[in-house]
């Protein structure tokens, strides 16, 4: 078995694609009227589909998961972060306490949490 896509919900899908391409660099590889495929397995759903779908409202800002990436320049990728407009709510700030594990949490446009760290040794 192979996991395909993560899907996530999104109240405005040209906001969502912006944010995931302008900040992570995610293009577009599927654009329907309520669906969107992104690179890397990341599908944005309109919630209205997905209330359809699922007969049950959405709840935002659940904190049940969250969206973790990698990234070896993250003061590079903090400094893009503070100089996105609208500005980008916190959860962490970036915390150096361990260099080897680096990290910073916050929001995406609809209330998904989003971590991003420094790759981790393997």
């Amino acid at each position: 078995m192979k996991l395909k896509n993560i899907l996530i919900v999104a109240e405005d899908l040209e906001r969502s694609k912006r944010f995931y391409r302008e900040l992570f660099g995610l293009s577009v590889i599927l654009d329907s009227d309520s669906k969107v495929i992104l690179m890397e397995g990341l599908v944005l759903q309109k919630r209205t589909g997905w209330e359809e779908e699922v007969g049950r409202p959405v709840l935002w800002g659940h904190h049940g998961g969250e969206l973790y990436f990698e990234e070896k320049e993250i003061e590079a990728f903090v400094k893009k972060l503070e100089r996105y407009e609208p500005p980008v709510k916190y959860l962490t700030r970036l915390d150096e306490g361990d260099p080897a594990r680096k990290m910073v949490r916050f929001y995406d446009p609809d209330q998904t949490v989003i971590e991003v760290g420094v790759p981790m040794q393997r």
